[in-house]
């Protein structure tokens, strides 16, 4: 059986990358190359909250964006996963003002995801942030998936 992966907004983002500065071509290209190379050997997924912040945004490539991500399987949005997120921001583990980064790891955790793959590495891939996710998540009685970006998922 493939490992699960929850495809956070930062990775289609990054897929069709447009800013030359060298920081974002590095992104890009070891997103495309995750893509192209890696992602077959995993299932992967998404939610409501990546399509809802694609369609939100104003970027260059953002309808490409969301071809790539709409063929993935949708994970249901229930009411638990609110709640969770909720959690984390009472508990200050995510930030209340940029509430979609709870929601994503909320709905990770929620249906048990082997991992978050994002370029998110102020909120999600944060190795500060790891041991107080995984001390919620463990009062809370839920699994702690891997959070880490394309370069290191290979």
């Amino acid at each position: 059986m493939k490992r699960a992966v929850y495809i956070e907004t930062t990775i289609p983002s990054f897929y069709v990358e447009t800013r030359q500065q060298p920081s974002m071509v590095a992104r890009k290209e070891s997103t495309r190359s995750w893509w192209e190379d890696e992602a077959g050997a995993y299932d992967l997924y998404i939610s409501a909250f990546v399509l809802g912040e694609l369609n939100a945004g104003e970027f260059p490539g953002r309808s490409e964006a969301i071809e790539l991500v709409t063929p993935l399987p949708l994970l249901e949005v229930v009411p638990e996963i609110g709640e969770i997120a909720e959690v984390y921001m009472k508990r200050q583990l995510m930030p209340r003002e940029d509430a979609g980064d709870a929601y994503h790891l909320a709905t990770a955790s929620y249906y048990a995801m082997d991992f978050v793959l994002t370029w998110n590495c102020r909120h999600l891939a944060n190795a500060n942030k790891a041991k107080h996710i995984g001390i919620v998540n463990a009062e809370l009685g839920l699994p702690v998936p891997i959070i880490t970006t394309p370069d290191l998922l290979i």
